[in-house]
């Protein structure tokens, strides 16, 4: 096979397939359908026609057969008067009529014939245009619910799956990602509680010890020591009123502050 016959092969599959792409079920269907029905016509119209010639026959046959009869009864007429030339003659004319019946009914024949095979063919045909609707209706169904569902599959086929999954993923990865910083600021928070709670206690104990200290300091104070509910009352009672003095005096000032 030479270049030019593949070539051309190449081109002719290319056309066919461009065509049948191109077809339309429905409208296939619906031409088809159409196209049957004008052959009804033509064929209801091709009947008509032959009934009226077979008609149009059976009466020239009929009229043949009546002159034939008529000819035959004026050639029996004249035989019984004595005329055998009159006689001959009506014979002669009933001969002609009766050869023209042969051919009419020959004719007629053939018309009841086509007559028949065209009724025949008739119902045939509208037999098939039943058929023909129903199952263009069918395949009109089975057409649109085939395009419904490339329709459908085109739309998912064009979703890019890849992109949404990874889209998916990102949104994923962000949200652990702020549901880890949360719980991360929440321990920090819980941390710089407890550091605040053990530096308040160690800012209380030295202004405790340095209390303390300053007690130690004034004259005749005694080394501190827990005392009972008895020494307290004692102690109460040794105190000195200007230490008194100056102690409130130091209470009103930090009050202040």
């Amino acid at each position: 096979m030479s270049l030019f016959d593949r070539l051309g092969r190449v081109i002719k599959g290319n056309l066919n397939d461009l065509i049948s792409k191109a077809e339309d079920p429905e409208k296939i269907l619906e031409q088809a359908v159409l196209e049957m029905q004008d052959n009804a016509v033509k064929m209801r119209q091709a009947l008509a026609t032959a009934i009226a010639t077979q008609k149009k026959t059976e009466q020239q046959f009929k009229k043949n057969q009546q002159q034939v009869d008529t000819w035959q009864q004026r050639a029996q007429l004249a035989i019984s008067k004595g005329d055998e030339n009159l006689a001959r003659e009506a014979l002669i004319r009933k001969k002609s009529f009766s050869e023209a019946c042969k051919v009419l009914e020959t004719q007629l024949q053939q018309q009841n014939e086509v007559v028949s095979n065209l009724k025949r063919d008739a119902r045939t045909l509208e037999g098939k245009i039943i058929e023909a609707k129903s199952k263009k209706d069918m395949l009109k169904a089975r057409a649109n619910a085939a395009k419904a569902q490339k329709e459908s599959r085109d739309i998912i086929s064009g979703i890019d799956s890849s992109s949404s999954i990874s889209a998916f993923e990102r949104m994923e990865d962000k949200v652990m990602q702020l549901e880890a910083e949360s719980q991360v600021a929440g321990q920090l928070e819980e941390g710089v509680s407890v550091d605040e709670q053990f530096r308040q206690l160690e800012a209380g104990q030295d202004i405790e010890d340095e209390l303390a200290m300053m007690k130690a300091q004034l004259p005749g104070a005694a080394p501190s020591q827990p005392s009972l509910p008895a020494e307290e009352s004692q102690n109460n009672n040794l105190r000195d009123p200007a230490i008194d003095a100056e102690l409130e005096k130091l209470r009103s000032e930090l009050k202040d502050n």
